[in-house]
């Protein structure tokens, strides 16, 4: 079905011969899927979005071999949920995982054994697939494991809180541990997202003969604010005065959450990012030098706004752009992300598209590509047209979000219109906000009293998309 698609997509744009038509379907290899996730990356920490203060060739790169998206949208503002919509196509009214909740002393909340998730789904259809970097939807052996969950391969964090840590005690590797001695008693031996990283080119490594999914949620540029000296000495004193963020250097919460002390706070955060950004270009090399870039698609994005922790300053960066709000709010900073992909031959290059879309349709992106059904009960919508330029786009009618901690909160997006509700769970009659992203795009006007027909059909979508939550409650 997919090779169909794609040769038929190739004809069109002249690049299959009418004669070699039926050979190439015969010969032709399913396509290869990439999709790196970083953490807590704002809309503006790329210079593709606009950073000045530092520069992500590698991620541009691909930006500019592909196409950029301006209007999409993480899963949530924090990562745990984000994640849950992203594997399951469905928004946080709807997935399972819809907060941070922890389970000691290592994991969080476990997806549902009966979850179908995106990976189950390509595995379905004949594609190995492997988890590098933060899993976050169950602790090690329960049933949302990743192992559990649809990954043939997982190796990483499998505990958000541990993930604080870049040189951490031990690394997961599938139901094992990677117990790294190099940085026991606090010493910092091994950088953790290097281990990962390595890793994850020997996965593309392994499995260059058949068809693929790698999932990439790196842990970078999450706090702590940590990076090798060899990238920190790229920035030290380019960024005074410099912010020093005293932290927990020892005792009960060291490496167990705590985040450890950053006398050198925006050195560290542009070094990481410099990190994530060639780690990002490894990734494409390798699949130059295997020669497979012609049939894989990469995707790079985030899964919610900046943080403002670990010492990290978004403002100084102008880490989340022309918007409002960081990370845990509902506001465009937290949860609109940058978004680029690449596919060679397929996506056009140097495209920008403002499709209004969300991580959860990207498990019908991917069901489309492989050719294999989606579960009834998604809520996402394929974005493949808007990545070929191909067929017509179907649009959401709306796009929604609730986040039951910090109050309780809710956020629509329909059209140019988004609200925002705060402070649900001290009063459920809580004021709706309504802005105009047309002409107020870092959401200053607050319009909802001009306009209480949109406001009454806001009320209306955020009672329909939520689906009350046995562990999540509103």
């Amino acid at each position: 079905m997919i090779r169909f698609f794609l040769l038929t997509l190739l004809y069109a744009m002249g690049l299959v011969s009418c004669q070699g038509l039926q050979e190439k379907k015969e010969t032709a290899k399913k396509p290869n899927i990439i999709y790196i996730l970083a953490d807590d990356l704002g809309y503006g920490d790329l210079s593709v979005y606009g950073q000045t203060k530092f520069s992500t060739p590698n991620i541009d790169k691909l930006a500019e071999g592909g196409i950029r998206f301006t209007q999409h949208y993480s899963g949530s503002t924090v990562c745990a949920p984000s994640r849950s919509t992203l594997m399951t196509g469905q928004h946080t009214g709807h997935t399972y995982i819809r907060g941070n909740r922890e389970h000691k002393p290592e994991g969080q909340e476990p997806l549902k054994g009966e979850v179908i998730t995106v990976a189950e789904l390509l595995k379905e259809a004949g594609y190995t697939t492997g988890a590098f970097g933060k899993w976050g939807l169950g602790y090690p052996g329960s049933e949302g494991d990743a192992n559990n969950q649809g990954f043939d391969v997982f190796f990483g964090y499998n505990c958000q809180r541990l993930g604080h840590h870049y040189y951490p005690d031990f690394l997961r590797s599938n139901q094992d541990s990677l117990f790294l001695e190099a940085n026991v008693e606090g010493k910092r031996g091994v950088y953790g997202p290097d281990i990962i990283h390595e890793k994850t080119l020997k996965f593309i490594d392994d499995n260059k003969d058949k068809p693929f999914f790698l999932y990439v949620p790196s842990i970078i540029p999450h706090a702590e604010l940590f990076a090798p000296e060899e990238y920190m000495v790229k920035y030290r004193g380019k960024f005074d005065p410099e912010h020093d963020f005293k932290g927990v250097d020892s005792g009960s919460g060291f490496r167990k959450g705590d985040y450890g002390s950053q006398p050198e706070s925006h050195a560290a955060f542009a070094a990481m990012i410099d990190l994530l950004d060639t780690q990002v270009g490894e990734i494409v090399a390798k699949i130059k030098e295997l020669g497979l870039a012609d049939n894989t698609l990469i995707i790079f994005t985030s899964d919610n706004g900046p943080h403002v922790e670990g010492g990290a300053q978004p403002d100084y960066f102008n880490s989340n752009g022309p918007f409002k709000g960081y990370k845990r709010d509902l506001y465009e900073g937290g949860i609109r992300v940058p978004f680029v992909a690449s596919w060679p031959g397929i996506i056009k290059p140097g495209t920008t598209s403002d499709h209004i879309s969300a991580f959860w349709d990207m498990l019908p992106t991917f069901t489309e590509i492989v050719g294999v059904e989606n579960p009834d009960n998604i809520d996402g919508i394929s974005l493949l047209p808007s990545l070929t330029g191909q067929g017509e786009q179907k649009e959401h009618e709306y796009l929604y979000w609730e986040y039951p901690e910090k109050g309780g909160r809710k956020a629509v997006r329909m059209g140019q219109w988004k609200t925002v509700q705060y402070g649900i769970f001290k009063n459920p009659d809580a004021p709706i906000e309504l802005y105009d992203l047309n002409n107020d795009l870092g959401e200053e006007n607050d319009v909802a009293t001009e306009h209480p027909d949109i406001v009454s059909k806001m009320m209306d979508i955020m009672q329909k998309a939520h689906v009350e939550s046995d562990i999540f409650k509103f």
